[in-house]
C-alpha cells in the first residue's frame, strides 16, 4: 500500500510542468525528493554528477553512483550521468585555494551551488529536456507572485544559507520537495518506499571533496608558511604551520598544551595578522578579540531588488550555517559593498565566509565577509581585523 506524501505547495501542476530532472547524489535526501515528485504525478528523470576525480579512500563517487542507480531502478525512472570535474576545479576549487592562500576561510559549498549545481549542471539538464530541476536541499521555494527562497521547516537542516548566491533565474526553474519535511520524516518515507539508502549516513565533508583530514588535504596544494603564534599582548608562544591551516575560533590542532607560565585552559585562534604572518591566540572562548559587533561585506548578491546606496535595513544575518539569526542593521554602501551592525556581538565572524541576510523566513541575499570590528577594542586591533579580509 502506497504511503501518503506531503503536499508540494505552490508548485506547477504536474500535467503542465514538463520533465523534472532531479539531481540524484546517491543519498537519502535526493532519493526522497525524486520519490515525492513521482508520487505527485510529475514526469521525473535523474542525473548523477561527478565533480571530483581523485580516486582515493575518501572519494565515494563510485559507491554513490551505484546507490543512485538502485534508487532510480526502484522508482522506475531513467538516470543520466555527467562529469563536471573540470568546471568544479576551475570555478570552485581554484577560488577555494586562492582564498586559503590569502589567509581567509572560504565556503566552497556556496560557490558549488551557484557555479555547478545551479550553473553548468542546470544548463546540462536543460539540454536533456528539463523544464524544471529539483534537488534534495532543505529549503522552500515559492513561485507564485515571483520566486521567493525561504527557510526549510526543519531549522536544524535548513540549507538556504548555501543557496543565497544562486541566481534568481535558476531558482525560478527549481523545486525543493523536502522544504516542508523534517529529516526523520524523509528517512521514514525512504524506508516505507523500499529505497535502499533510507539509513545511509549524511555526508558532512566539503562539497564533492568528501570527508577527509582537512589539513592533510590542504597541504597537498598549499606549501607550509611558518610564522609566530602570539598572545593578545604580543608574546610569542609557538610557531604555526601557515595561516591557511587555521580559522577563527579554532581550538584543536594548535600544539600549545602545557606552556610554562600559562593557565591550563584551552587556546583559541582569535585573529590573523596577515602582514606579519602571525597567528593570534587567546585562552577565553569569548575574549573580546573573538567578538565582533560590526563587519563589512562585499560581492553582494540579491534575490530581489538590490538595496540602493545609503539604504538602512533592519533584518537578520547568519555568518555561518546553523547559526541562530543575528538581529542587525544593514547599511548599503557603494557598489556591492555594505556594513552590518549587530545588535549584540557575535563570536568568530570570519573573513571569507558568507553573511546571509533574512527578512523573517525569507532569504534576501548575502555577501562575503571582508573585515570585522569590535567597538570595545582599541583602534589598533580593529585596524588589524580590517586587514584580515584584504
Amino acid at each position: 500500500m502506497s504511503q501518503p506524501s506531503p503536499p508540494l505547495a505552490r508548485y506547477p501542476e504536474p500535467q503542465s510542468a514538463g520533465t523534472v530532472i532531479v539531481g540524484i547524489s546517491g543519498g537519502v535526501d535526493s532519493a526522497v525528493a525524486a520519490l515525492l515528485l513521482c508520487r505527485a504525478g510529475y514526469t521525473v528523470q535523474g542525473l548523477f554528477m561527478s565533480n571530483w576525480q581523485d580516486e582515493d579512500a575518501y572519494c565515494t563517487s563510485a559507491a554513490d553512483f551505484q546507490d543512485a542507480r538502485r534508487v532510480c531502478a526502484t522508482l522506475g525512472i531513467p538516470l543520466h550521468r555527467a562529469n563536471f570535474a573540470a568546471e568544479y576545479r576551475e570555478r570552485v576549487f581554484a577560488h577555494f585555494l586562492d582564498e586559503y592562500a590569502a589567509g581567509r576561510t572560504p565556503n566552497p559549498d556556496v560557490l558549488c551551488n551557484r557555479e555547478i549545481k545551479f550553473g553548468v549542471c542546470l544548463d546540462y539538464m536543460r539540454r536533456l529536456g528539463a523544464a524544471w530541476i529539483a534537488t534534495g536541499h532543505y529549503a522552500r521555494i515559492e513561485h507564485q507572485g515571483g520566486t521567493r527562497l525561504l527557510k526549510a521547516v526543519d531549522g536544524a537542516k535548513d540549507q538556504s544559507y548555501f543557496l543565497h548566491a544562486v541566481t534568481p533565474q535558476a531558482l525560478a526553474r527549481t523545486l525543493f520537495p523536502l522544504g516542508r519535511l523534517h529529516k526523520r520524516e524523509v528517512r521514514r518515507l525512504a524506508h516505507a518506499a523500499g529505497l535502499a539508502v533510507f539509513d545511509k549516513p549524511d555526508s558532512t565533508g566539503i562539497c564533492f571533496i568528501g570527508e577527509r583530514p582537512f589539513q592533510e588535504f590542504l597541504g597537498q596544494y598549499l606549501p607550509p608558511s611558518p610564522g609566530p603564534v602570539e598572545t593578545a599582548d604580543g608574546r610569542i608562544i609557538g610557531e604555526h604551520r601557515g595561516l591557511p591551516f587555521h580559522t577563527l575560533g579554532q581550538r584543536s590542532g594548535l600544539g600549545l598544551g602545557g606552556l610554562p607560565g600559562a593557565a591550563a585552559a584551552p587556546w583559541y585562534v582569535a585573529g590573523k595578522d596577515v602582514a606579519r604572518n602571525a597567528l593570534i591566540v587567546v585562552q577565553d572562548q569569548n575574549h573580546p578579540l573573538l567578538l565582533s559587533d560590526a563587519f563589512d561585506v562585499a560581492q553582494l548578491h540579491w534575490l530581489g531588488d538590490a538595496a540602493p546606496a545609503g539604504a538602512r535595513i533592519a533584518c537578520a544575518v547568519k555568518t555561518r550555517h546553523r547559526q541562530p539569526d543575528l538581529a542587525c542593521r544593514f547599511i548599503m554602501g557603494h557598489g556591492m559593498q555594505a556594513r552590518i551592525l549587530l545588535n549584540r556581538p557575535a563570536r568568530a565572524v570570519t573573513p571569507g565566509q558568507y553573511a546571509v541576510l533574512y527578512d523573517g523566513e525569507r532569504c534576501i541575499g548575502g555577501g562575503v565577509i571582508t573585515g570585522r570590528s569590535n567597538s570595545d577594542l582599541p583602534i589598533e586591533y580593529n585596524r588589524r581585523f580590517a586587514a584580515e579580509g584584504s
